[in-house]
């Protein structure tokens, strides 16, 4: 603890006696300063014990004493230590009145100890303080850093960090979800926070910042974790009051093993991120035997379950990466197995059918789904578009990396976030006719019928339509029109002049009717 202006009038050395003030004497004591000015204020940054002998000062004036004391209340001063015996014999009444009015506390200091002994008792008071905070944080340091390389996971250094401050400590991984809380009770606590570390991730690291609860008096102080300036999680300590030297000696040191921690993590996982590029490779050229001998226990849980490959793609890297993370973060906390491998600006991942990466991708990719794309070079916030295949096996691993490219493709025509192959093989071919490049190809294709028709000249587009949906057959065809089928006849004769092209041939026949599929999905849109 700092020194106050108790433990100084305890001080047996010092022989000073309270005159005023005698409830504030626990008020910490950063400085003892003598001046003699009329006006010492401006020459004070607060928490000072202020020592005078008002040889400058009429200190039998109660108006100059009102004035002079209300000043240092103002500029935060500490108290007043008056010696006596040199301008005054006494503690003049007009200072303790006014002292007494605005409870600021009030020393006397007798003429045998010189003001000098109160400084050094101070200063020496100040020094042990200092040092008591210096041991206790190294000795905090060690206590986290043994913690820290027992492998035991971030639980035993959360523990005794909330232990040091007196608080609680939480820590986030890059999602914004809770890893790990200590004491337990404070895993709801730190939860409520997620918004406050998910813009936290948002700047560049390091970063810091406080914040309130708003259900609880907690201060609460987040400081983010990683190396360079990308964010890998936070670390969340809540406290009664603001920290003090010794308990932000403990905060810096586990805020740098949980960084170290996380490095060397992240170099694992860079490991893990090469063997399970080998086992791709494998699985896409066949050779699903060998991936499996490869994938061992890392990956081998996830070749025993049906899984999804999805391709990610964005306008920039770390768009991928935050995905890759939010997913692995998801599979950690579900004890899945997830490979995920990164191919420049795609990510390849074979996740769990059914399992929380997969969830936690769809939740990714609702989150971002309509949102205005970026520009190339986009940071943090960078889109990020996904294919999903069906559900796969081992030995089916490159259809189903054919399908989520296809599932891919379509998601970035159709701006979406997310398209899972079964939308694509539902049974119908209609939705991928929203499509502007193959609205154009209809108006196109279509056009000069419709130019004919506008003139009165016939009803082409409806003749063609019936006698495309009745595969050619012209008296069903010409039923369904209430016309003669030599009629018909004539208009489909008429189509072939005006488009040059022959209904015999099938490409022909498909393109128009999908170009009339086209033109009616659009007019059913408006």
């Amino acid at each position: 603890m700092p020194p106050t202006l108790a433990s100084l009038v305890q001080h047996s050395a010092l022989k000073l006696v309270v005159r005023a003030g005698a409830d504030r004497l626990g008020t910490p004591v950063r400085w003892a300063h003598a001046s003699e000015l009329a006006d010492p204020v401006p020459y004070m940054d607060g928490g000072e014990l202020l020592l005078v002998t008002a040889t400058n000062l009429d200190a039998r004036d109660p108006a100059t004493m009102r004035r002079y004391v209300q000043r240092l209340v103002g500029a935060g001063v500490a108290g007043i230590g008056f010696g006596v015996g040199v301008t005054y014999e006494e503690i003049p009444p007009a200072l303790v009145d006014a002292a007494e009015e605005t409870g600021l506390p009030l020393l006397e200091v007798p003429r045998r100890t010189p003001f000098l002994a109160i400084s050094k008792a101070v200063s020496a008071a100040i020094a042990a303080d200092q040092y008591r905070s210096v041991t206790a944080g190294f000795e905090a340091q060690r206590e986290l850093t043994r913690a820290a390389v027992a492998g035991d996971g971030p639980g035993d250094l959360l523990t005794r960090l909330a232990a040091h401050v007196d608080g609680w400590a939480a820590l986030y991984d890059t999602s914004g979800a809770v890893v790990a809380a200590a004491p337990d009770w404070a895993a709801r606590r730190a939860a409520r926070l997620t918004p406050e570390v998910e813009r936290l991730r948002g700047r560049p690291a390091p970063a810091s910042a406080v914040v309130g609860d708003s259900d609880s008096d907690d201060r609460v102080e987040l400081q983010s974790l990683g190396a360079g300036r990308r964010n890998r999680g936070a670390l969340a300590v809540g406290t009664g009051a603001a920290l003090g030297t010794a308990e932000r000696y403990a905060v810096h040191s586990a805020v740098a093993l949980l960084t170290l921690t996380t490095a060397r993590s992240r170099a694992l996982q860079g490991a893990e991120q090469r063997l399970g590029a080998a086992v791709l490779r494998m699985l896409l050229a066949g050779e699903s035997d060998h991936a499996r001998a490869v994938a061992g226990d890392l990956y081998g849980g996830l070749l025993d379950a049906p899984f999804r490959l999805l391709i990610a793609e964005s306008t920039a890297a770390t768009g991928t990466e935050l995905l890759a993370e939010t997913m692995e973060a998801a599979a950690s906390r579900s004890g899945e197995a997830l490979l995920a491998v990164p191919e420049g600006e795609r990510l390849v991942v074979l996740a769990v059918d059914g399992g929380a990466a997969v969830a936690a991708c769809a939740a990714h990719a609702r989150a971002t789904d309509g949102r205005p794309v970026r520009e190339p070079g986009a940071d943090d916030d960078a889109d990020v578009v996904v294919g999903m295949s069906a559900p796969a096996g081992p030995i089916a691993v490159s259809a189903a990396y054919k399908q989520a490219e296809q599932a891919l493709s379509v998601a970035r025509r159709r701006g979406r976030a997310l398209v899972e192959h079964e939308e694509l093989a539902a049974g119908s071919v209609l939705p991928l006719l929203a499509d502007d490049a193959v609205r154009a190809f209809a108006d196109g294709m279509l056009r000069p019928l419709q130019e004919h028709d506008a003139k009165g000249r016939g009803d082409l587009v409806a003749s063609l339509r019936a006698w495309l949906s009745r595969h050619g057959q012209w008296d069903a065809a010409a039923a369904d029109l209430g016309v003669h089928r030599h009629t018909l006849r004539y208009r489909m004769r008429r189509v072939e002049e005006i488009l040059g092209r022959s209904l015999d041939d099938p490409d022909v026949r498909m393109e128009l009717w999908l170009a009339l599929k086209t033109t009616a999905a659009s007019a059913g849109a408006q």
